[in-house]
């Protein structure tokens, strides 16, 4: 969240209520009990109360610290500490012990780790799918450097949702998403869809940094290219003054309108407001891809297609 000093210059539709309820000051706890991260917390999203008092949460993997230092993020950037062979357990058991229906599992870039952290997330998987196997997993993650064996080893632990956030527009990849690549993440994705087809798909861009409509719909056209089931579109709202400013707030007609033309498009679902973030009612948006009435079973079949 931003200072009170910033929140003046917010248009009237970008409002957050603070609900402190019981299933909030819960997750706190345990969170708090356990040593772990929410990328909730992490990166002051403004849906922290909505989605805890809804029982779902977003875990942040292997630290608080990120190798990179994007323009957007609110998560510190530095030297991370050494990786906790304990962690995919503690979170998988803090799921259970919760009651979460959906869990969506992110992490920091970790560059300086050979396969970018993925063990480490097909290890919270697949702990989660032995001790909690009601939960829908939907993992949020990073581009691994472009390496498609690390890609491969999360998604064989099998997700119901690989998630990876394109962020914003390719222009402006050199401000805001320092040390990632456009066509990088889009491949990530493409590669995602065809070794695992039967795993749904989504990506994330936020609005605010300058961008055009034409340069969005182009993106969004982009990202479905690489054969994306979801897509989420939001605000940029700047975490710190340290941070980027934003440019302009885009209105909710706007945002309406570009769920209007994602649907078009051939996306499943487009999940478009001002204070949408990629994991905002993540545990609704599978039921409202056609033939998914909640989150798929672990048994999914893997159909492997080399594409490389």
């Amino acid at each position: 969240m931003l200072a009170k000093s910033e929140t003046r210059r917010f248009p009237p539709w970008i409002k957050v209520q603070g609900r402190f309820s019981d299933e909030y000051h819960d997750l706190k706890r345990l969170m708090r009990a356990e040593g772990l991260h929410s990328v909730c917390e992490e990166a002051r999203c403004p849906n922290i109360f909505d989605c805890w008092e809804r029982r779902t949460a977003t875990f942040l993997l292997m630290g608080d610290v990120c190798t990179r230092a994007c323009g957007f993020c609110g998560i510190a950037t530095g030297k991370p500490r050494l990786l906790d062979p304990d962690e995919p357990r503690r979170v998988a058991e803090s799921i259970r012990k919760l009651g979460l229906r959906h869990a969506v599992i992110t992490s920091v870039n970790r560059d300086d780790l050979p396969d970018g952290g993925a063990h480490h997330f097909h290890e919270v998987i697949r702990i989660l799918r032995e001790v909690h196997p009601g939960c829908g997993v939907e993992v949020l993650i990073p581009d691994f450097m472009g390496d498609d064996r690390a890609l491969e080893r999360v998604l064989d632990a099998r997700p119901d949702i690989l998630n990876h956030n394109v962020e914003t527009v390719p222009s402006l990849y050199h401000l805001v998403r320092r040390g990632a690549k456009y066509e990088r993440s889009l491949r990530l994705l493409a590669r995602a869809k065809a070794y695992a087809p039967g795993i749904l798909s989504k990506s994330g861009i936020m609005v605010g940094h300058g961008e055009s409509q034409g340069e969005v719909l182009q993106t969004m056209r982009d990202i479905r290219a690489s054969a994306v089931d979801i897509l989420t579109v939001g605000q940029y709202l700047q975490p710190s003054k340290e941070h980027l400013p934003v440019r302009r707030f885009w209105t909710p007609e706007e945002f309406a309108s570009l769920a209007r033309e994602g649907l078009a498009m051939g996306y499943s679902h487009v999940e478009s407001g001002p204070l949408v973030r990629s994991s905002y009612h993540a545990d609704q948006q599978v039921s409202q891809v056609p033939g998914r009435s909640g989150v798929a079973p672990p048994s999914i079949p893997l159909t492997v297609v080399d594409s490389r």
